[in-house]
């Protein structure tokens, strides 16, 4: 056995709640804790002296311990460490607070490195809490570039840094993944020499060339799985959509409104990839509100009237009713050369058609005959004992909202490949759409209806409650209703922010003449159905919820979308909120409530600070701007992370984007000479390892 696939605990002085932590992260053995890569680094490399220190420098220092101790801090309730330290060229003050202990671990007389950023205390500077090590040939932690590796609770960052160090002798025996041919020609690093210089570089060109390693192999191996896997859908067979162009001018001829030009532009790009020579595999992106659910619609019709099936799947039991109703209203009526479409709704708890509600047992036995409609459902249409006979097309909403195995299953139990269009209103930043370039086409709507008015968005602080609570209460009286959404469900001992039934207690006696109600993710099906409804009958003025109204949910009487604690949502996140006011011709509004211990005064905003990025927040109604703020500032697998889109991308980085175009032709040029690769099995092993059903 290999010494890098023994667990930790065997080579490494561990305490059981570290093994825990380290588990948590997905770290068992040592080839784990090697390919555990740091996410960002501290620069200290920069030596200098006691002389030469400046403030707000970030720098390392070698100096000599002359005096340390302790003391506690009755005002401040901690255990402070002081010391002073010297080198050739002078004496500096060193302060740890809440470390103590330090007093004992370091000692007078150790030489020692220290890296932080030194400040002026009492106009004189001084080092506080930097970080700190004993001199040596190899500082880990001090006097370098310093990994900084994402944590749980019982694990600190010395500790992951001393056990990679303790480990790294083993990176030749990590196994080499890519080719020797592709390394050569794209000039990658193996992957040992990239273990070794992404842990501990020396110079910021050591960080470039292991991420880049590391960028270049996760695009190969995705560039892999996706072409092998359309090659085998390709075999399988799929249904052939022909552009009945007399029955979609039927439909929108017989629509209240006329389509924007961006939704004509999109089926008309939908249609081209129904009648190609491969299955669709298209994500039509949309801003919240710009009817992507109608020229999905126009899809599904094309098929029913070519006698197949259709799948609309939605992520909630709430928004699966509601694109029923949708559907309803735009092909209830609708009839095409003497046909009408049937629509079925199908959920865990519920069953009907537009002819009327009808037995679910009934209703599979005729959807297993193969009898053809629009589908519409939740994870229920995944259930084994639907069988939808003739399915030729997957619509799925929101579709990061599902697994990738949820997904898959309606794909890979049919006889025939069906068609599938992915819906989001989570606008996909130019640089995800390069990454995603030859896996899946993509179609655009950024035009919104006719008639719709910017959403005004407000930063409220806990001075400003009052005023928006009277302004909430003005907009109630003129018809309308609003929405409050909180983070969390309860209430919680550990963090002091609002909950949904907390707040919903609170607004009732604040709007005691007004209906409130509650929603979340615990109630039951028919409570949430329930509450719901009254709330589009307008028999709730207040909606107090959690997350799950993010998606779809339309009630065009709602005017105004009021978030607590606004800072725990990411843009794109907060953009979906919002996107549920604004639906109709009234002017609506966005307030954003901050916690209260992020700031009392939203009129001093310091920079880099979650206040600042709601700031911006309320300065643009783009959601596709925003979806790419939200790729700086929290990461690509903020958007479509791995577990949702089922794209091994780890360490994905935008800078890396020219390596795609790359990736993808070396991956081309294998599988044209190595289909199976048997010649890399160890490409192959990871390949399974990671493989997941192409969409």
């Amino acid at each position: 056995m290999p010494a890098t696939a023994l667990t930790i605990s065997k080579l490494l002085k561990l305490t059981k709640p570290q093994i825990a932590a380290f588990k948590k992260l997905g770290i068992s053995t040592i080839q784990d804790l090697l390919l555990f890569f740091p996410y960002r680094y501290l620069d200290f490399s920069k030596t200098t002296t006691i002389r030469e220190l400046k403030a707000g420098e970030s720098v390392s220092l070698k100096v000599k311990i002359n005096s340390i101790g302790a003391r506690f801090s009755f005002k401040s309730r901690m255990s402070i460490a002081e010391a002073v330290v010297s080198d050739e060229t002078g004496n500096l003050k060193v302060v740890w607070f809440n470390q103590g202990y330090l007093a004992k671990t370091l000692k007078t007389g150790d030489e020692i490195f220290l890296s932080g950023e030194a400040s002026r205390f009492n106009n004189l500077l001084q080092l506080t809490n930097p970080l700190y090590e004993k001199v040596s040939a190899f500082p880990v932690h001090t006097a370098r570039l310093v990994p900084v590796y994402h944590l749980t609770q019982s694990l600190y960052p010395r500790t992951v840094r001393n056990a990679i160090k303790e480990v790294l002798k083993f990176k030749n025996e990590i196994p080499e993944t890519l080719p020797s041919a592709v390394l050569s020609s794209q000039n990658l690093l193996p992957i040992s020499e990239a273990i070794s210089l992404s842990h501990f570089p020396v110079t910021p060109q050591d960080v470039q060339n292991s991420q880049k390693r590391l960028d270049f192999e996760e695009i190969f191996i995705n560039q892999l799985i996706a072409q092998r896997s359309r090659t085998e859908i390709q075999k399988k067979g799929f249904y052939r959509i022909p552009h009945d162009t007399d029955l979609i001018n039927s439909f929108t001829n017989s629509l209240p409104f006329k389509l924007t030009d961006e939704q004509t532009k999109a089926y008309l790009e939908i249609f081209e990839s129904l009648n190609s020579t491969s299955p669709m595999n298209r994500l039509l992106e949309g801003d919240v509100g710009s009817g992507k659910t109608l020229v999905a619609l126009i899809a599904a019709i094309a098929c029913v009237f070519e006698k197949y099936q259709v799948a609309f799947l939605a992520p909630t039991e709430i928004l699966a009713r509601q694109h029923m109703e949708s559907a309803k209203k735009f092909l209830g009526s609708f009839m095409h050369k003497k046909q009408q479409i049937n629509l079925c709704l199908l959920t865990s708890n519920f069953s009907e058609t537009n002819q009327g509600t009808l037995e679910k047992k009934k209703l599979l036995s005729l959807a297993s005959e193969g009898m053809p409609g629009i589908y519409i459902g939740t994870h229920a249409l995944l259930e084994k004992n639907v069988n939808l006979k003739n399915l030729s097309l997957v619509i799925i909403d929101e579709q990061h909202r599902f697994g990738v195995q949820q997904r898959s299953t309606l794909i890979n139990n049919q006889k025939k490949v069906p068609h599938l269009l992915s819906l989001t209103a989570t606008p996909i930043p130019r640089t995800l759409k390069l990454a995603m370039v030859g896996e899946l086409e993509i179609s655009q709507i950024r035009q919104k209806p006719q008639g719709r008015k910017p959403i005004t968005t407000k930063l409220v602080s806990e001075r400003g409650r009052q005023k928006a609570y009277q302004f909430l209460a003005q907009e109630i009286k003129k018809g309308r209703q609003a929405f409050v959404i909180t983070p969390l469900i309860e209430e919680s001992e550990t963090l002091s922010i609002k909950s949904a039934k907390l707040e919903a207690e609170n607004l009732k006696k604040i709007f005691s003449n007004y209906q409130i109600g509650l929603l979340h993710g615990k109630l039951k099906s028919t409570e949430k159905e329930k509450v719901m409804s009254d709330f589009l009958q307008n028999k709730i003025q207040i909606l107090v919820s959690t997350s799950v109204v993010e998606v779809g949910v339309d009630v065009p009487n709602a005017s105004v979308m009021v978030i607590e604690g606004a800072e725990r949502f990411g843009l794109s996140q907060l953009h979906q909120f919002r996107g549920r006011v604004g639906r109709s011709e009234h002017q609506s509004y966005c307030l954003l409530f901050p916690s209260p211990q992020i700031t009392q005064d939203t009129s001093v905003i310091p920079e880099n600070s979650s206040l600042k990025r709601l700031e911006v927040f309320c300065k643009t109604n783009d959601g596709f701007e925003l979806a790419e703020m939200d790729l700086k500032l929290r990461g690509f697998g903020t958007l479509f992370g791995s577990e949702q889109s089922g794209k091994n991308y780890k360490f994905f980085n935008p800078d890396y984007v020219e390596l795609i175009p790359k990736a993808r032709a070396e991956a081309k040029k294998l599988l044209n000479e190595d289909p199976y690769l048997k010649n890399h099995p160890n490409l192959e092993e990871k390949i399974e390892k990671e493989r997941v059903h192409f969409e």
